[in-house]
């Protein structure tokens, strides 16, 4: 879920409700659903939808954040739907995920680490916004955003993509080497979830003390 310019300090009103960057995500929201319908198609069909409109709707992440800077389109409303569009969509892949043990074991503690960081940092974003707070995105937290919806993009195609590579096996087991690479990206962006989440907790704490101080 990439943490797009649209949710910036902007002037409020600069664009209506149907510019085209607030479309996009209008569309992202609507990609949930439709993720959850075609994930439950008969066969390996569902999981190729899925993972097309997954990828789709990632695309609009980049774009409606990119769009509405470069044509000064950015709207109270597109910082309001923006972050909730990109964690419905990542929550609701990696629940589908889980649910059919693709995501399963161990590996549900990746999952457990993602969805935690972003409720709370959602907490923490709401309470410094009241403070007039805001903490930057860094480099690192962009890569942790990609790295993420590349792994779930992965974990997506599944066992589906697993057959394209039969043969191919990850570490003498029978998971495919493509669900394997998925697993493998997913604990990579847990890992690095948590080294990104530290700095929203450390302002938030901080201003916390000040306040009771």
């Amino acid at each position: 879920m990439v943490e797009s310019p649209t949710m910036q300090q902007t002037p409020a009103g600069a664009a209506g409700p149907f510019s085209v960057p607030n479309l996009l995500t209008y569309g992202r929201i609507l990609a949930v659903p439709a993720i959850v319908i075609v994930y439950y198609f008969d066969g390996y069909v569902g999981r190729w939808l899925a993972l097309a409109i997954f990828i789709a709707a990632s695309i609009t992440d980049f774009l409606d954040g990119y769009l509405a800077r470069i044509w000064k389109q950015q709207s109270a409303i597109g910082r309001m739907l923006d972050p909730i569009a990109d964690k419905l969509l990542v929550a609701t892949t990696l629940l589908l995920l889980v649910s059919d043990n693709t995501i399963g074991g161990w590996s549900l503690l990746a999952a457990i680490v993602i969805l935690t960081r972003e409720i709370s940092v959602s907490g923490l974003r709401e309470f410094l916004a009241e403070l007039r707070v805001s903490v930057p995105v860094t480099r690192l937290a962009k890569w942790k955003t990609t790295m993420q919806m590349v792994a779930i993009g992965f974990l997506l195609a599944g066992p589906a993509g697993d057959r394209l590579f039969p043969h191919q096996s990850a570490m003498g087991s029978d998971m495919g080497i493509v669900s394997y690479i998925g697993l493998l990206l997913l604990w990579v962006s847990a890992l690095v979830t948590l080294y990104t989440g530290y700095d929203y907790f450390r302002a938030g704490i901080r201003h916390l003390l000040s306040e009771e101080s």
